[in-house]
């Protein structure tokens, strides 16, 4: 497979670097780049030893593949811009995890194929972050011809891939950012709270980061039942009245409506618990 992409962001220029490095262990290429910035084209070319393409129909021309790596308010943009005539047979592709491959409206019209990819991973970075990818897993949504193609692709790679309904493309894309984005909200909420106790910033992230680490890793290993611990879990209503008695109302709230997820989980792991006056006091 031939691989080339239309914007050379972080995500695109990773992805490129990881798939040329991986050229040994399966039949893949990747062709180059194009990008309104020819700087970030370059820059990108050099990095993966590959070609900058003038026009996005050079890379068109050049691939079996397509992937469209802009920022995903671009990419309806790119497609109903591009000369759509030699389209035939070729797979074109977005990185978004929101957008469903519908995004390429009349598709099917061209003899093209159209396919959403989504990597379970936040690239912070074009230079190393491609380093990492080897333990990353894919969504996939699309044609079937498109989604088959891929997922012996990721297979050689030895990457996991999932296929999905483009109706759940939304709930998915809302997971993965709970998983990534609002674990930090609450990870800061904890921070600033042990800084109100007396440490500094950067104290208080190194200090719990055995805590942190360590039950992450218990969750993704055995799961949120088995990992759960805490005054929830044991229903220790004093401990959680003390909390409440000292925490402002923002920390009040973000506490109760993890709670009673956290409720949730308890008596999932303990059935036979009596839980009702937690639940009363979570709710107040």
């Amino acid at each position: 497979m031939k691989i080339g992409f239309i914007g050379a962001g972080r995500a695109g220029c990773s992805l490129g670097k990881y798939f040329s490095t991986k050229a040994g262990q399966a039949d893949i290429s990747v062709t180059g780049y194009n990008s309104i910035i020819e700087e970030e084209a370059r820059w990108a070319a050099a990095f993966t030893k590959s070609q900058v393409w003038k026009q996005p129909e050079d890379v068109i021309a050049a691939s079996d593949a397509i992937i469209l790596s802009t920022p995903d308010g671009a990419i309806k943009n790119v497609w109903d811009n591009l000369d759509k005539k030699n389209l035939t047979g070729k797979m074109i592709c977005h990185l978004s995890g929101s957008l469903s491959s519908d995004v390429f409206s009349g598709i099917d019209i061209y003899g093209a194929y159209g396919l959403s990819i989504h990597p379970m991973f936040a690239f912070s970075n074009k230079e190393s972050v491609y380093e990492q990818l080897n333990h990353v897993g894919f969504t996939l949504e699309g044609h079937p011809y498109a989604v088959s193609r891929w997922e012996q692709l990721f297979r050689q790679l030895g990457n996991e891939c999932v296929t999905i309904d483009k109706t759940n493309k939304p709930k998915y894309h809302a997971a993965a950012s709970i998983l990534s984005n609002h674990v930090i909200a609450v990870l800061e909420n904890g921070y600033q709270m042990l800084c109100e106790c007396g440490f500094a910033e950067d104290e208080a992230r190194k200090f719990s980061a055995a805590l942190v680490r360590d039950n992450v890793e218990h969750v993704i290993e055995n799961g949120s039942v088995r990992a759960l611990t805490g005054p929830i879990e044991r229903g220790d209503c004093d401990t959680v009245r003390k909390h409440f008695k000292v925490l402002d109302y923002e920390q009040t709230s973000l506490y109760k409506v993890c709670g009673k997820k956290l409720l949730e989980i308890a008596k999932e792991k303990h059935p036979d618990q009596d839980y009702s006056e937690m639940q009363n006091l979570l709710c107040e």
